[in-house]
């Protein structure tokens, strides 16, 4: 497998340009954090230039988290010129499960485009995968089975998926991993899912193997949330320490911490 390091190093190297069409509470969170690991953001939600952001950039990433008619128009449009060109689409649906205007946006986002990958939480998955899952604003159930969660979400969507919890696991039906980094802190912060999800679409920009990217994206954001809570301090210091381990990681303070199975 390429390490993190590597793919890391791409990402650094090349710049990708991040199309995010993704919700008000994150935007600055995710634009800061794409920056910090080397990546190029735009965000945007206007259906007026939607098509021809996405032809220009390297990978988007589609967020539900406060959705609107507008907003799916214009998602829509994206995605279908992201296909177009061949960039890689990433679906964060965020709350999906919560109400039913959500769960009709996510599922004609998945019947009208091609997606590249599928990133949520245990609750967000477990809903499209059809198991009984719980989900409450834009949480879920804590503890869950993420290995299984993905597994047979994956066989129910029929494409890659990234279920984020306590261990995040992926798989794209014939490869399965396991990740053991990350903090408790993550949960605190507002957005840090949502950024992740914009973090992997920048490994995927720079690497075709979708399992490899997303194995490799989220155990560097896990270790680096480690570092950044090592000081012990709160979750308003925690964002801001995020930060600045994304931008500082390398293969010397990855190594020793990486769990990925």
């Amino acid at each position: 497998m390429m390490t993190a390091l590597t793919s890391i190093d791409r990402v650094r190297a090349q710049h990708p340009l991040i199309f995010n069409i993704t919700n008000a509470v994150v935007t600055d969170l995710t634009a800061n954090g794409l920056l910090a690991v080397g990546a190029s953001p735009v965000m945007s939600n206007a259906l007026e230039e939607a098509a021809d952001m996405a032809a220009a950039a390297d990978a988007l990433v589609l967020n539900i988290g406060t959705p609107s008619a507008a907003q799916v128009e214009a998602m829509l449009a994206a995605g279908r010129a992201a296909n177009q060109h061949g960039i890689p689409v990433v679906l964060d649906p965020v709350g999906v499960g919560a109400t039913p205007f959500r769960n009709r946006t996510v599922r004609t986002l998945l019947d009208e485009l091609e997606l590249a990958l599928i990133r949520g939480n245990a609750g967000e998955l477990g809903y499209l995968a059809g198991l009984d899952s719980r989900v409450s604003g834009v949480d879920a159930t804590a503890g869950a089975d993420t290995p299984a969660i993905a597994e047979r979400a994956c066989e129910q969507l029929g494409l890659p998926v990234l279920v984020t919890g306590r261990e995040d696991a992926m798989t794209d039906g014939s490869t399965l991993h396991v990740v053991r980094n990350g903090h408790p802190l993550l949960s605190r912060v507002t957005g840090t899912g949502c950024l992740l999800s914009s973090i992997t679409a920048a490994f995927l920009a720079c690497d075709d193997q979708v399992m490899r990217a997303t194995a490799d994206a989220t155990g560097f954001y896990g270790v680096a949330a480690e570092l950044a809570a090592a000081h012990g301090e709160g979750p308003g210091s925690f964002r801001h320490r995020l930060l600045d381990r994304l931008a500082e990681l390398d293969t010397a303070g990855l190594t020793p911490h990486l769990q990925l199975d």
